[in-house]
């Protein structure tokens, strides 16, 4: 009875999983522009995540329907709160970008009257009234003075930037340290491949040496990806998730992994898992003085993220050995998961 409920667990995240992936829910890039008192609002914006009648709305924009155009910008004119100097800008005018039919994402851009010279800007993001709360946008602010940025999500919609300050605050290093925690425990994939890791057992010391392994190395490939020293192609990186997954799940059910080597999968696999958080944060284009402390917060938030599901995890494990169910959970388990990475691995790599 155990093991069919693990199983039925599993196969019910398998159907989250495919539906997620790494991603954390869906992404915005927004670009804010300060030019004395007037502040430009840019954001891309997933098409999939659109609800209906704004999916709707964007496709009769793209055919030229003005009533429709201005429809998608009120989203940005009432959602979107600026206030400079204290005082609350005024939306204008904007456009929609126009895009293919079948885009996975658009733009969309407003401009605001600020009233006065732009020293000190609070914005406020409620778009995820729109969008849902699995959304997240990642946030840059540009200034004659330089560029800052912020990570906006559901229960961190507000951010104050002072024009001149090159650092950016802790708030904006605190936005994208819970943005790693979102990151990581939304991730369903990644989550998955650690508890295929995990499920054969082993002492403290192995267990220790696999979520090392696993965190060095998807450390050094979120740094190189997004530092663009390393880019690969993201269709190609999310399949080898899909297919690492699947693997270490075949592993546990064919060939009677040696746990105390198992650091070295882990930390082969972690390579390319590294590559896949990066997506978080690469497309925004951070400039370098600011990107180094958000990817050290990000990268930092992920590793809390992850602790506490390891935290989570084990005790759990540590029972099931100590009963008569524990090769029924071990065996529906793993094979749980390897379905999952099998179905995610033909989606990403052939759909």
């Amino acid at each position: 009875m155990l093991g069919r409920v693990g199983l039925g667990v599993l196969l019910l995240a398998a159907g989250t999983a495919a539906a997620w992936a790494h991603a954390g829910g869906s992404t915005g890039y927004a670009s804010i522009t300060i030019s004395r008192s007037t502040v430009r609002y840019s954001v891309i914006l997933p098409t999939p995540t659109l609800p209906s009648d704004l999916a709707e709305a964007l496709r009769l924009a793209q055919t030229g329907r003005g009533e429709n155009r201005e429809k998608l910008l009120d989203v940005l004119r009432t959602r979107i709160v600026l206030r400079a100097n204290g005082t609350r800008c005024e939306p204008g005018p904007g456009q929609v970008e126009p895009s293919a039919v079948d885009a996975t994402s658009f733009t969309m851009l407003v401009d605001f009257a600020c009233g006065s010279v732009v020293r000190e800007l609070l914005v406020r993001d409620n778009i995820f009234d729109v969008l849902g709360s699995n959304h997240h946008t990642l946030a840059k602010l540009e200034a004659p003075s330089g560029t800052q940025q912020f990570a906006f999500a559901p229960d961190s919609r507000e951010a104050r930037f002072v024009v001149g300050d090159r650092d950016g605050g802790a708030g904006a290093t605190r936005s994208f340290l819970g943005l790693g925690i979102h990151h990581i425990l939304s991730g369903y994939d990644h989550l998955l491949f650690l508890l295929g890791l995990l499920l054969p057992g082993g002492g403290l010391l192995s267990i220790t040496k696999i979520i090392t392994a696993f965190t060095i190395a998807h450390s050094v490939t979120l740094s190189l990806a997004v530092l663009e020293v390393v880019r690969l192609p993201d269709r190609l990186i999310e399949a080898v998730i899909a297919l690492s997954i699947a693997f270490v799940a075949a592993e546990n059910l064919f060939l009677n992994p040696t746990v105390s080597r198992r650091w070295l999968v882990s930390f082969c696999f972690g390579l390319v898992h590294g590559f896949g958080f990066s997506s978080a944060l690469r497309e925004l284009g951070l400039p370098a003085h600011g990107l180094l402390l958000s990817l050290f917060a990000f990268n930092f938030g992920v590793e809390v993220g992850q602790g506490l599901v390891v935290a989570a995890c084990l005790p759990l494990l540590f029972l099931v050995r100590r009963t008569r169910w524990e090769s029924r959970v071990f065996l529906s388990s793993s094979l749980a998961i390897l379905l999952v990475g099998l179905v995610l691995f033909v989606e990403r790599a052939f759909l």
